[in-house]
């Protein structure tokens, strides 16, 4: 399993998301009368404050062009760490649907918490109350932030952003050379989940059901008494085959008409004309008795010359994902205290 190569690019789609909640926050400066001045974009940028620190050591002039500008934020991934509170089952799976081919298993992803570090740099103290006062409001302490995390499969989920706690630096002591660094630095937690490789067939897909019922409680001596199976079934021609034709014009009161040819066609079975799903009763020569209107469609008008689509195995492969389907359900009496063999496939 290990050594398969895949991406996802989970972790670094959720730190660019993250970074995106802070790229529009402003500073605004006023003169002596209340009149705005100027209005700054601050801007943010992914990496250690270190780097920014060491900057400003090395430029005194913060007014000039070359130097770096204030404020500023910076933000970098500092932990990954697994979260056993959102842990489920590793054998859970869920439908999806891949690109370019179709519905897929899916096994549920693993929980992770990653920490990120969102630093704001300042020179003064009222510029960074402008900044913090426009980011606290939105974490109480938590804040959803939508994420697509699988494009293959049209993965979406809200991952919570959580502050965990502020931290404050102001260095100002020192002589008149030395620069004044205000530093806030917020922790966050972002409760993210890394999805495994995803197949590229549907041949995994469940899609039988079956369930043997016993005749008492005992574990090991019970006799089986009733098998319940169950698979999926379309409820509507996907092929388009037109097996045959209608030989009459048909009302929508009718259970018995003439087709053209009826060879192809078994009891039993469901046949789709216009749109309207009928199932087959019986079958004399070319004479069809049927049940009108199934699957929540209704008996209509339909003309001679009508084509008629046979609803089977192969529109059951076809069945689209999202689509509505039913189900064609067996059950079978039993009394030979054998036990089905899921490994085998067989009684016994």
């Amino acid at each position: 399993m290990l050594g398969n190569y895949y991406y996802h690019e989970i972790i670094r789609r959720t730190i660019i998301s993250f970074g995106t909640l802070f790229n529009n926050i402003h500073i605004k400066h006023e003169n002596e009368n209340g009149d705005d001045v100027s209005l700054i974009k601050v801007p943010i940028a992914y990496g250690p404050v270190q780097k920014f620190l060491a900057r400003l050591d090395e430029k005194p002039d913060l007014r000039k062009k070359v130097a770096i500008t204030l404020p500023r934020m910076s933000f970098e991934m500092t932990t990954i760490q697994y979260d056993s509170s959102r842990k489920v089952s590793t054998v859970q799976t869920f439908q999806a649907n891949r690109d370019g081919v179709g519905p897929v298993k899916v096994y549920m992803p693993a929980p992770y918490n990653i920490g990120i570090q969102l630093s704001i740099i300042s020179k003064y103290q009222d510029d960074m109350l402008q900044i913090i006062e426009q980011i606290l409001p939105f974490f109480q302490p938590q804040f959803n932030l939508s994420i697509d995390l699988v494009n293959s499969i049209g993965e979406k989920r809200d991952i919570p952003i959580i502050l965990e706690g502020i931290s404050m630096s102001d260095d100002y002591e020192g002589d008149f050379s030395t620069r004044r660094s205000l530093v806030y630095t917020l922790n966050f937690t972002a409760k993210t989940s890394l999805f495994g490789p995803i197949s590229d067939s549907s041949d995994n897909l469940i899609k039988k059901v079956q369930v043997d019922y016993y005749t008492n409680t005992e574990t090991k001596n019970a006799s089986r008494q009733l098998r319940y199976t169950a698979e999926p079934r379309a409820i509507k021609d996907y092929n388009n085959d037109e097996t045959t034709t209608l030989a009459q014009d048909v009302n929508d009161l009718i259970t018995e008409f003439n087709i053209s040819d009826s060879s192809a066609l078994q009891e039993n079975t469901y046949i789709m004309i216009n749109e309207e799903s009928m199932f087959i009763k019986g079958i004399d020569g070319n004479r069809l008795t049927v049940l009108r209107g199934q699957d929540n469609t209704i008996p209509t008008i339909h003309q001679e010359g009508d084509a008629l689509n046979v609803i089977n195995s192969a529109d059951n492969e076809l069945i689209e994902f999202g689509d509505d389907f039913g189900f064609d359900e067996e059950r079978f009496d039993f009394g030979d205290g054998k036990v089905y063999s899921p490994r085998k496939g067989i009684d016994i």
